[in-house]
């Protein structure tokens, strides 16, 4: 029987997902060097969630904003002068590991964090920063709200789990309909049996080498779901960042991915549904993105693909694109002609055979490399004959 690739299935939608609007991004920087300090910051956080800031906004001397990431407040305050966020996001009490707590804070502190840092405060934990207004440059801006917002709600999870830490604010989400829970796990039961049929296959043709690529682009299907939270999304970000770290030995990626998702298979279905659900959010988990910064990406892999078309490997440059495409989703924040552009295609090419994937692939991949999925339009079609032909 011919090798066709595993079934793709695009997430349903996220109640009330953050649409990026590229406009603000630029008027922040523009604002920034005619320092417009303060315009500056309302433009990145309208940027990343217009409804955060509206045009009343501009004109108060204070702006102070609270919003939840998850189980995580997150409070920002904006004046002539200063910028401040704060996050209060777990309580220390009686029956917290508190020693080995603290000592897992230090170890984030100076590795995870770079100018945002955890505080302890009346046995209280809080993401922290502040800084002048005027030192709030849009990229420093984004990734500090981002990172005091992304990882408030990543570790208090697990820091629950592991040291009985208790939740100071119980996380405001919504719950996925009967319907979309059917959904949603039929598309997670899909995924498991495609692992368990094409492991098989690997290892049968001698191929185990392409179950590192099953393992992480199973991992990505379900991690890139935007309803999957809690102890779950921590867990697949932990195994994916693991199978790409290029620095550890193969073998042992390849068995610990092996396991994790042994692990997971075996989970009842009600263990794996408790982390999803909708949940409301300051900003998106994914890095911002425009058609540059993903002609970026792609560059770093143009070699490898370039090498494997040369030698003419459908097996091989199916795998690797679909991996280089569901690596997209997770790490960005995409805009919304860039998911169309991928879930198309992953779908167009579910139970294809390589031969005729690799080149629909392909050619999305080098659409996207050159920057032509968002077309520019033609002003020369909007003038007359004469127009056209003396400029």
């Amino acid at each position: 029987m011919e090798h066709v690739l595993p079934k793709y299935v695009r997430p349903i939608a996220k109640i009330n997902d953050h649409v990026t609007n590229e406009k603000y991004w630029h008027k922040a920087v523009e604002d920034f060097d005619e320092k417009r300090f303060k315009q500056a910051v309302l433009n990145v956080i309208r940027y990343i969630n217009s409804n955060l800031i509206n045009e009343e906004d501009f004109k108060k001397d204070v702006i102070e904003i609270t919003q939840m990431q998850g189980s995580a407040e997150i409070h920002i305050k904006i004046t002539d002068t200063n910028f401040s966020i704060n996050a209060p996001f777990l309580r220390i009490d009686e029956q917290t590991n508190r020693v080995a707590l603290l000592r897992r804070v230090a170890e984030v502190n100076f590795t995870s964090l770079r100018l945002e840092q955890i505080h302890l405060k009346n046995n209280e934990l809080h993401f922290e920063y502040k800084m002048p207004i005027d030192l709030a440059q849009p990229n420093k801006l984004y990734d500090i709200i981002r990172n005091v917002a992304v990882f408030a709600d990543k570790y208090d999870d697990v820091f629950v789990e592991n040291y009985n830490a208790a939740f100071i604010f119980k996380p405001k989400y919504t719950k996925l309909t009967p319907g979309e829970k059917d959904i949603v796990w039929q598309q997670i039961s899909d995924i498991f049996e495609d692992y368990k049929d094409y492991s098989r296959y690997f290892k049968e043709k001698r191929l185990e080498n392409y179950i590192w690529d099953l393992l992480i682009i199973s991992f990505l299907k379900i991690a890139n779901m935007p309803y999957v939270n809690g102890k779950l999304r921590t867990d697949l970000d932990e195994i994916i960042d693991l199978m790409r770290d290029w620095l550890t030995d193969f073998k042992y990626r390849l068995d610990k991915g092996a396991n994790f998702m042994k692990k997971l298979m075996e989970k009842p279905r009600e263990d794996i549904m408790k982390n999803i659900y909708h949940a409301d959010q300051l900003i998106s988990l994914r890095l911002r993105s425009n058609e540059q910064i993903i002609a970026d990406r792609l560059k770093k892999s143009l070699e490898n693909v370039k090498n494997i078309e040369k030698k003419g490997d459908n097996l091989d440059l199916s795998y690797y694109l679909t991996y280089l495409f569901l690596m997209l989703l997770y790490d960005y924040n995409l805009e919304e002609s860039y998911k169309k552009e991928i879930y198309e295609v992953l779908e167009a090419v579910s139970g294809v055979t390589p031969k005729k994937a690799a080149p629909r692939l392909a050619k999305v991949f080098y659409k996207m490399l050159n920057k032509e999925i968002n077309p520019k339009p033609d002003n020369n079609k909007k003038k007359g004959f004469f127009a056209r032909l003396f400029g």
